[in-house]
C-alpha cells in the first residue's frame, strides 16, 4: 500500500471511496503494479491489465507508478524510525528492517515499542504490518506474509510459503512443481539435493530464514562515534528550548569527547516531531574540537541561514546528538603572553564562513608533492583539507621563483626567440608588444614519465604567426597550425622575464625543438606582482 499512501498524503483532495491503481508499462502493456485497500477488496490485484481491471470497476483512478518518489517517501519514514534504534536498513520496495538488540527496553518490552509504531503510523494514516523475529530475513518474511503474530516463531516461520525465500521466479515454480510450497516442506530435506537441483543460493536463503545461518543487516546510516539523546514527557515547541537541550547534550558529548582524548569534526542534530517527522541539522569543523559553546554557536547561525525555517508543529518529544566523525585531540597550547594560538582563530573563522555559506564556499590551498607548477597547491574545502604543511619559504633577498597569480591555462603567445633553446626578445601578449629587457632562465621541467598523465594547453589564436628568428617584424613568418588536443607531456622551458616598462612575467617555451617539436609554442603561464 506504499505507493496509494504515499500519494493519498500528497494529495489530500482525492476522494477516500476512490479506487486508486498504480500502473507502468510492461510487455507492450500498461499493468497495474500496486493498488489501495479499496481497489483490492474490489478484485483488482498488480499484475492485471489496466484495461481488464477497468473492465471490473470502471471508476477505477489510474495513476502512474513513480518508483523513486516512493523510494523517498520509504526514507522518509526510516528516518522517523530512528528513534527506536540507529540500526535501521531499508528492505525496498515497501520494507523497513529494525535492529532493537539493547534498545526495545527503552519504549518498556518489544511489544510496547512496535505499539508505539503503530500508533506513529497509523497517526499518518499509513498502513503497516510488522513482526518480531531474531533474524532480519525471517521478520521480513512474516511481516509481508502473516496476517497475524504467532506466539511461536518457529512454527510460523516453517508455515510460510517459498515465496518467503524472496528467489527468482524460475526457481520458486520449480519448488512449487517439486511439491516443496512451504519453508518446513523445504527445511526437512536434505541441504546437498536441494543446492543441486534448485541452486546453492536457495539453500543460503533458507539458512539465513531460519537462522541456522549468521545474518544481520546493513544501516542506512554509519554508526556514529557517540549518541546523546533526550526523550521529553511533553514535546517542546520553542527554537530555544531545542537549542537549550542541544547544549546540553553537547556538554554531554564534551565529557565523552575528552575521556577520549578526542574531538569531534563533525556534529549533526535530528529533531524528531511528535507527528513523526524529521528534521536534520548539521555543522563540521576544521579542526577537532569539544568545545560545547562553539557547537551551540555553530548550530544558531546554521539556523539562521536556513532558507525554511525549523518548523515545531506539534513539537519535538525527541532530540539526539550524534558524533558521526572524531578525531584525536590534545590540550591546547597557549602563547606565554595569553591568547590560544592563531591556528584556533583561524579555523574558528573558518568554521563560521563554512556554516553560513556552506562547506564548499571556503577553500584552503594544500600544497602538492610535483614540480607541474599548475599542480603545486590544491584548493580544497577548508574543512576537508590535511594537516597543514609546510610551505616552501623564498632564500631572503631574492626575488620569488613563482608569480602568484597564475593561468589556467596558460595563454598562447608570439615570441621572437633564438632557435633551439634561446631566451625570449620580444613578445605580443593580448594584442600588445613588449621588449624582453631582462631574463632569467631557462628553468627546465620535464614531464612526470611515472604518472600517465595528458596536458591540455589553449590553441593559438589562428591569426597567430611562426615567427621568423631572423627579423623583428612579429607578423612575419608561416601561419601556424592549430594544436590538438589532448596533446602529449613535453618539456617546459621557463623563464622571468621584465620588459622595458618594469612588467614582469613567466614565459615558458613548450616542447624541446627538434627532438620533440618542429615548432614549440610559447606561453605566459603567471604575472609576477
Amino acid at each position: 500500500m506504499l505507493p496509494a499512501d504515499r500519494f493519498r498524503a500528497l494529495h489530500p483532495d482525492t476522494p477516500a471511496d476512490q479506487p486508486l491503481a498504480f500502473v507502468e508499462k510492461q510487455r507492450g502493456a500498461m499493468r497495474i503494479v500496486a493498488v489501495d485497500a479499496r481497489a483490492l477488496r474490489l478484485g483488482i490485484a498488480p499484475g492485471l491489465t489496466l484495461a481488464d481491471a477497468r473492465a471490473r470497476v470502471p471508476e477505477l483512478a489510474a495513476i502512474d507508478h513513480d518508483p523513486h518518489a516512493d523510494a523517498l517517501w520509504l526514507e522518509r519514514i526510516a528516518d522517523g524510525c530512528d528513534r527506536y534504534t540507529p540500526m535501521v536498513a531499508l528492505d525496498p520496495p515497501d520494507g523497513i528492517t529494525l535492529d532493537i538488540s539493547g534498545t526495545e527496553h527503552l519504549f518498556g518490552g518489544e511489544g510496547a515499542l512496535a505499539a508505539d509504531a503503530e500508533r506513529r503510523i497509523a497517526a499518518l494514516r499509513l498502513h503497516l504490518r510488522h513482526a518480531v523475529a531474531a533474524t532480519p530475513e525471517a521478520a521480513q518474511a512474516l511481516a509481508r506474509y502473516q496476517t497475524m503474530p504467532a506466539p511461536d516463531e518457529a512454527a510460523a516461520v516453517r508455515r510460510l510459503p517459498v515465496a518467503a525465500l524472496r528467489l527468482e521466479e524460475e526457481i520458486e515454480v520449480a519448488l512449487g512443481r517439486a511439491g516443496l510450497k512451504t519453508i518446513g516442506d523445504l527445511a526437512q530435506r536434505p541441504s546437498a539435493p536441494i543446492a543441486a537441483r534448485f541452486g546453492s543460493e536457495t539453500v543460503a536463503a533458507l539458512d539465513r530464514l531460519i537462522g541456522h545461518a549468521d545474518s544481520r543487516i546493513v544501516p542506512r546510516r554509519p554508526l556514529p562515534a557517540l549518541l546523546f539523546e533526550r526523550r521529553f514527557a511533553e514535546p517542546i515547541l520553542r527554537t530555544e528550548q531545542a537549542l537549550l537541550t542541544i547544549s546540553e547534550l553537547a556538554g554531554e558529548a564534551a565529557g565523552a569527547l575528552e575521556e577520549r582524548r578526542s574531538g569531534g569534526r563533525r556534529f549533526a542534530v535530528r529533531l524528531y516531531r511528535s507527528d513523526g517527522l524529521t528534521r536534520d541539522l548539521a555543522i563540521e569543523t576544521s579542526l577537532p574540537t569539544r568545545d560545547p559553546a562553539l557547537v551551540v554557536r555553530l548550530m544558531r547561525e546554521r539556523i539562521d541561514a536556513l532558507a525554511d525555517p525549523i518548523d515545531p508543529g506539534f513539537g519535538f518529544d525527541m532530540i539526539r546528538l550524534a558524533v558521526p566523525m572524531a578525531e584525536p585531540l590534545d590540550a591546547s597550547q597557549f602563547q606565554l603572553e595569553g591568547g590560544s594560538v592563531s591556528e584556533d582563530a583561524l579555523a574558528a573563522l573558518v568554521d563560521r564562513l563554512g556554516t553560513r555559506l556552506g562547506r564548499g564556499r571556503v577553500r584552503r590551498f594544500a600544497p602538492r608533492d610535483t614540480h607541474i607548477p599548475e599542480q603545486r597547491a590544491l584548493p580544497l574545502p577548508a574543512m576537508d583539507s590535511p594537516a597543514p604543511a609546510p610551505w616552501g619559504s623564498p632564500v631572503p633577498g631574492e626575488p620569488p621563483l613563482r608569480p602568484l597569480h597564475l593561468f589556467d591555462p596558460p595563454q598562447p603567445i608570439e615570441v621572437l626567440a633564438e632557435v633551439p633553446d634561446g631566451p625570449p626578445r620580444r613578445f605580443r601578449w593580448r594584442r600588445t608588444h613588449h621588449d624582453v629587457t631582462r631574463f632569467e632562465g631557462p628553468e627546465r621541467i620535464a614531464s612526470e614519465w611515472w604518472r600517465v598523465k595528458v596536458e591540455r594547453l589553449p590553441d593559438p589564436e589562428p591569426s597567430v604567426v611562426h615567427p621568423d628568428p631572423g627579423r623583428d617584424d612579429l607578423e612575419a613568418g608561416e601561419e601556424m597550425p592549430p594544436a590538438r588536443h589532448p596533446r602529449p607531456l613535453l618539456t617546459r622551458d621557463y623563464f622571468r622575464v621584465e620588459d622595458a616598462r618594469g612588467r614582469r612575467f613567466w614565459l615558458f617555451r613548450y616542447g624541446l625543438y627538434g627532438s620533440e617539436t618542429d615548432r614549440p609554442c610559447w606561453y605566459v603561464h603567471g604575472l609576477f606582482a
